[in-house]
Order: structure tokens, then C-alpha cells, then sequence
């Protein structure tokens, strides 16, 4: 439905011309806007009013690396930007495109941040730009809102959080992306996966990232692709000393007031996960991920394909299948070490009971891997189908004995056994302990985007290791399970490999007890004595101990 029009006037806004209203150019007006449409480094310097902080509404005059970044977003289809916090990254993106929707006709532009509020306070800096436009250089207003507007000349601009449904079904020639580092993991991921493919497919389309660096995320894999010409983005760096006014002494004061770590992170844009991660940083930071020899829709990905001779474990964490976590498996070669993720799975989607097709023919075809499976949840069921219904042999064991608690078995001796693990704080502590000290020395490979990923974000929480709000730490504890197989004896029996002879006992000991201050809680309730089943019962396991 229309709206009602006052005079020449939007709704009474003497600052916005209506549609409809028919504008007489001068001999000049016409020249000025040619101009304006060929260039737009001409329009925003000369049309184009911001507020400053300390001058208030003032023509906008852009920063040479400013300059830069429309040069490059008017030329590149796809474009990445780094810069520091405070640097006017956003304001030069909103200019551009106010000159692309007013100098277009027909053009659909998303602006997209982590929050609905952020998205639509950029879109009011536009819209406070547009409204201090000479009346013959603005196109007419049919809808003008918090949330979107529309022009006479059909080009329309939505603001909204960057998710998946904001733009979903829509047709967008451009979309810029705010703060990308910042949007959710989860969320990020289903952005790229459900929208942006059909974002990308057209000829003349625009993707404009922009962000400063906040940890090892989805931004991080864009910018690294981009550097490395692994993907169509043009990357833009700035370093905070091109800011106009910031030098040596603006640093001093300002590591002063925040902390080294703090700027490092602000205006050095380095790609730093958190203080507190199980993984120290600059371990993190060297960790570079490697494309896939084979990366399925399903979540399948392969680095290296199965080597005669050699043996695998396959950790695997059962989800509910409800697009919240994760099924996840890593599959690892654990002939020799360093050992070496070389195929991972993830998948938010598929129904539990389906999960064994998919882990029978990859643990086949990994030379009968052995497999443990975390038993906490419905991960038992998943493990009774495949032994009983599938007749999978390899499924790896484990006994409760008394206080020494799990143990990793062949299902001998006499003990109640069971076909997985249960995740209790001490089999983590060790796991933790121990991939800590696997991937430190170099004694475990990770190439995978999506590990490097849930490691950079699963740090010290709530008496334990867990993924920060927004993070999943699936794949991670696939691979806790492996590095905590390999401290059992039995794991020497299987590989003929005593990771603990090689890392020296006394160390992992002492690890595990360091990482009690990071959060691990230990007492007298935490040893292995009980334990609740799938129906919720409670089982007081008797210690095995001789007695005298």
C-alpha cells in the first residue's frame, strides 16, 4: 500500500523529497551529477556530511586509506577488510553505499551485524547522510524506517543481524557484513553455508567483510583464503599508525589503558583466541589449517585417504541431531606419531539412529578403525547398533575398576564392560591434560579449519574445558578421547606405542595437577566409584582392591 505524501515532502520531512516530485535540473546540477554517478570519491567528498564528535555535522573527508577502500569496493566483487577499532571502517562502507543505491536502479543492499540494533544504527548513518543531500541529487522516498528503506528508483536497503533467515528467499546485490568476527560461530557458519551460495552465483553481485579480528573463527579462514589467494576476496589491511593522529605515544596511552594483550587484539588485528584456552596461544596462532582432499555436503571431510598397513582410531560424540550440537568424529592415524587427523565429520542434522550408516563404511574403510564412542548421552544406543545390528568388532572398551575408574580394556577379565566412554571430570582432566601436551610438542597434527576453530574457543569455564557462548567444542572432544586413550595401557597393546615413555610420566602427572587451578574440580565425589546410566540410575561401583 502507498503512503501519503505531504507536498514536495516525505510524510512532512522537509529534508527528503517524495516520489513523484519532478526535479528541474540547472545547466550545473546536471554536470555536478554526472560526476557523482561516475565517481563516487567524488560524490562522498563533496555531498557526503557525517557527525563528529567534536565538530558536529561536517563535510566528509576521507583518510587515504579510506580512499582505498572505496577504490577497491567499487572495482572488486568481493572484498575483506582489516582494520583496528575506531578507524571509520564503518562509515566509509556506508557511503559507498549510498552512492551505489542512489546512482542504481533496482539494487537490493543487506546490511548485516552481529545485532539487530548495531545493523540499524548504521543504516540511521545513512539515512542522516541522505537527508543532507541537495533535493535535485536525491531519488524519491517510498519507505523510510528503523529497519529499511525504498527509493523511486527501486533500489531498497534492509538492515537486520547477520543470520540466515534475514535474507533468505530474498535477491541481494549486495551485502555488507559488519563486524563479521563478532557474529556467532554457529551463526556464521549457517550463513555461508545456506545463503551465501546463492548470494555469490550472480555476475555483477557484491560481498563487502568488514571486521576487526576477534579469535580463530569464520572471518579468520576468509581473511587467511584471501591472503593466500584460496578465494575471490581482495584483502584490505590497515595498520592502526595510517589512522590520522594515532603515533608511538597514542599507543603508550593506550596499552595504559586497556593492556598489551587488549591492543594487540583492538589495533594490532591480530588473530588472538582467549588467555584461558587449554591450547596456549602462540601454539594456536601456528596452527595453519590445510584445504581437504574431499569435503562432502554431508560434513564429510578427507585430508589424507587410507594407507595400507596403517592403523586409525575414530573418536566420535553423539548429538540429538536438533541443529544445536554436533555429531562429530575425527579420524586419526595413530600408527606412528605424530599422529594426524586425516578425515573429520560434522553434522547438526542427521537423526541419531542414522549416524551408524555413516560410521560403519568410514571405519571400514580406515582399515577396520578402532572406535570409541562417548557413551554419556544416546551415544550408547548409536554403540549397540553397531555391534549387535552392523556386527562391528573394532568398537573399543572400557571396564570401571573401583577407584582406579576407567580403564581401557579388550572387553576381558572380570568386570562389567562397556562398548565406549563415559565422559567423567577425571577422564577429561587426563584427556585435556594430555591433547594439551600432544599438540604443544608436536606429537599430534591438526589441519582442520573446524578443530583449529573449537580449540581457539574452548577455554577454562564452570570447573571444567568448555566452548565459549556461541562455539561448540564437539570435534574437541573427539579428539580428548583419543588423547586419552592414549595414556591407557592397552593403547600400548594396540600400537605398540607407550605415549607415556615418550612424554615422560612424571610430566603428564604434573600436568594434570596444573591444570587443576584452570577450573578442574576434585574431590572426594569425583573418583569413579558411581555413575548414572541412560535411565538416570545410579551405580555404586565396588572397589576391587584387595583387603586385608
Amino acid at each position: 500500500m502507498s503512503k501519503k505524501h505531504d507536498g514536495e515532502s516525505y510524510l512532512g520531512n522537509l529534508n527528503l523529497k517524495a516520489a513523484g516530485v519532478q526535479t528541474q535540473f540547472t545547466k550545473e546540477q546536471i554536470e555536478e551529477y554526472a560526476k557523482c554517478v561516475a565517481d563516487p570519491m567524488y560524490f562522498i567528498e563533496n555531498f557526503v556530511k557525517i557527525v563528529s564528535l567534536d565538530e558536529g555535522l561536517i563535510q566528509f573527508q576521507p583518510y587515504d586509506y579510506q580512499k582505498r577502500m572505496i577504490n577497491s569496493m567499487h572495482n572488486d566483487r568481493f572484498v575483506i577488510a582489516k582494520l583496528p577499532r575506531q578507524s571509520g571502517k564503518s562509515t566509509i562502507v556506508i557511503s559507498y553505499l549510498l552512492h551505489y543505491v542512489l546512482f542504481n536502479s533496482s539494487k537490493n543492499v543487506a546490511i548485516l551485524a552481529n545485532k539487530l540494533a548495531t545493523a540499524r544504527e548504521l543504516l540511521s548513518r545513512l539515512q542522516l547522510a541522505y537527508e543532507h543531500l541537495p533535493k535535485w541529487l536525491q531519488q524519491g522516498v517510498i519507505e523510510w524506517n528503523k529497519g529499511s528503506i525504498e527509493l523511486e528508483n527501486g533500489s531498497k536497503i534492509l538492515a537486520s543481524s547477520t543470520s540466515s533467515s534475514a535474507v533468505r528467499g530474498g535477491s541481494f546485490n549486495m551485502i555488507f557484513l559488519d563486524e563479521f568476527a563478532f557474529v556467532p560461530e554457529n551463526v556464521a557458519d549457517d550463513f555461508f553455508s545456506s545463503v551465501y551460495p546463492t548470494i555469490s552465483a550472480g555476475q555483477t553481485t557484491k560481498v563487502l567483510i568488514i571486521s576487526t579480528p576477534k579469535g580463530l573463527n569464520m572471518y579468520y579462514k576468509l581473511w587467511k583464503d584471501a591472503e593466500e589467494g584460496n578465494n575471490s576476496y581482495t584483502p584490505i589491511e590497515v595498520h592502526w599508525s595510517e589512522v590520522p593522529g594515532r603515533d608511538e605515544k597514542w599507543k603508550k596511552e593506550t596499552i595504559r589503558n586497556t593492556s598489551p594483550a587488549q591492543f594487540r587484539a583492538e589495533f594490532e588485528c591480530e588473530f588472538l583466541g582467549s588467555v584461558l584456552t587449554l591450547i596456549n596461544a602462540s601454539k594456536l596462532k601456528s596452527m595453519a589449517y590445510v584445504k581437504p582432499q574431499q569435503e562432502r555436503d554431508d560434513g564429510l571431510k578427507i585430508y589424507e585417504e587410507p594407507i595400507d598397513g596403517h592403523m586409525y582410531f575414530m573418536g566420535v560424540d553423539v548429538s540429538r541431531g536438533q541443529e544445536i550440537d554436533y555429531h562429530a568424529t575425527t579420524i586419526i592415524d595413530m600408527t606412528e606419531t605424530p599422529y594426524r587427523v586425516v578425515a573429520q565429520y560434522r553434522n547438526n542434522k542427521m537423526p541419531p539412529f542414522l549416524l551408524p550408516n555413516m560410521l560403519y563404511p568410514m571405519a571400514k574403510k580406515y582399515n577396520d578403525a578402532y572406535m570409541m564412542i562417548e557413551i554419556n548421552d544416546i551415544g550408547q544406543e548409536i554403540s549397540d547398533i553397531l555391534h549387535n545390528d552392523m556386527e562391528y568388532e573394532n568398537l573399543l572398551t572400557t571396564s570401571v575398576r573401583g577407584r582406579k575408574g576407567q580403564i581401557m580394556d579388550g572387553g576381558f577379565g572380570n568386570f562389567d564392560t562397556q562398548r565406549g566412554i563415559r565422559m567423567s571430570p577425571k577422564v577429561k582432566r587426563v584427556g585435556c591434560a594430555m591433547l594439551k601436551e600432544l599438540i604443544e610438542n608436536d606429537k599430534m597434527l591438526v589441519q582442520d579449519y573446524h578443530i583449529i576453530n573449537e580449540l581457539a574457543s574452548f577455554v577454562s569455564k564452570k570447573q571444567s574445558y568448555e566452548a565459549e557462548v556461541g562455539h561448540h567444542d564437539d570435534l574437541v572432544t573427539t579428539m580428548i578421547l583419543f588423547a586419552w586413550c592414549s595414556t591407557q595401557p592397552y593403547f600400548k597393546d594396540l600400537t605398540d606405542i607407550n605415549i607415556r615413555d615418550k612424554l615422560y610420566k612424571e610430566k603428564i602427572e604434573k600436568l594434570e595437577e596444573e591444570l587443576m587451578p584452570f577450573g578442574f574440580l576434585s574431590d572426594a565425589a569425583e573418583d569413579e566409584t558411581r555413575f548414572t546410566d541412560n535411565e538416570g540410575t545410579v551405580w555404586n561401583v565396588v572397589d576391587d582392591e584387595p583387603r586385608l
